[in-house]
């Protein structure tokens, strides 16, 4: 029996809870998978995973081993990349924010599978809170602050970013020239999928953080809604200055109350705390570091 096929086997259907998802990530039959499950369990002498026909859930024996199968793997692979000297290879998972990997990683992405071209990249745009572990994913891009302590991440940027409205909004309502002429304009709210909750409008002010909630008839929760709705005039918005460069050039967009900027943006790649860090991963992360130096 292959006990390193068998770990890997046993790891993925932990991760996924079910067969057929794990079978399908591994690219292997489903009765593959549950042979050896079975040859494993056997040879261990416990069995690792309970299944019935409507889900698969560890047993306790499952749940201490289950961490000690992720830690060997990884430690296996990189020990083997080490003596080997070969490139990093198998399927990498990513999800990214769409906006970041339009803009940033994209473009760009030619440059990393040229540079691994044993990795085979599946990259989703979720519109959800990305559960790693249950969803296969091996790290996500994600810019703003990192809330779930579950998670770590390097942190690759920190992107400027610009209070605006479009000429129309300003031609209608004024430009507004302090924080307390605020109170008489409109915003578009952006409501956060992480937090479901509005976010207030942010201004550093003299190094201190001011925090402004700017009334609105209108919230939105995704970016490229958030944009196009201050591009109708529907009111001021803040964001990453690269969403709007292109529309400030031409005019389309104006930024205002420049001198008290909202804070920096944080960029991070993120990934499960209780995991070594693959080499796939680690690649991918340095190669994004290199990304975001060059692009910000």
């Amino acid at each position: 029996m292959d006990q390193v096929k068998a770990m890997k086997v046993f790891v993925r259907i932990y991760e996924r809870s079910s067969f057929t998802l794990a079978a399908d990530d591994l690219n292997l039959p489903r009765a593959t998978l549950t042979h050896t499950l079975n040859q494993f369990e056997a040879w261990l002498g416990t069995r690792l995973l309970e299944r019935s026909t409507r889900r698969v859930r560890p047993t306790l024996d499952g749940e201490a081993y289950y961490p000690r199968c992720v830690q060997l793997l990884a430690q296996l692979e990189e020990a083997e990349l080490a003596f080997r000297t070969v490139a990093p290879q198998g399927r990498l998972r990513v999800d990214m924010h769409g906006t970041l990997a339009k803009h940033f990683v994209i473009p760009r992405l030619g440059q990393f599978m040229q540079r691994y071209p044993q990795l085979e990249l599946s990259i989703s745009e979720a519109d959800h809170f990305v559960d790693l572990i249950a969803e296969g994913v091996d790290c996500v891009l994600r810019a703003g602050t990192l809330e779930d302590s579950s998670l770590v991440g390097r942190r690759v940027a920190n992107l400027r970013q610009v209070t605006c409205a479009s000429p129309d909004y300003l031609g209608q309502f004024g430009e507004p020239r302090s924080l307390q002429e605020l109170g008489q304009h409109r915003a578009v709210n952006y409501v956060s999928p992480m937090a479901s909750r509005v976010l207030p409008f942010e201004f550093l002010v003299d190094g201190e953080l001011r925090e402004v909630a700017i009334d609105g008839g209108l919230s939105v929760s995704g970016a490229q809604v958030y944009g196009a709705s201050a591009l109708a005039g529907l009111g001021i918005i803040q964001c990453p200055h690269y969403h709007v460069a292109e529309q400030i050039a031409q005019g389309l967009m104006v930024e205002i109350l420049a001198d008290m900027p909202p804070p920096p943006m944080p960029v991070s790649v993120v990934y499960p705390q209780n995991r070594q860090l693959s080499p796939r991963v680690r690649v991918f992360v340095d190669w994004l570091a290199e990304v975001f130096a060059k692009a910000v």
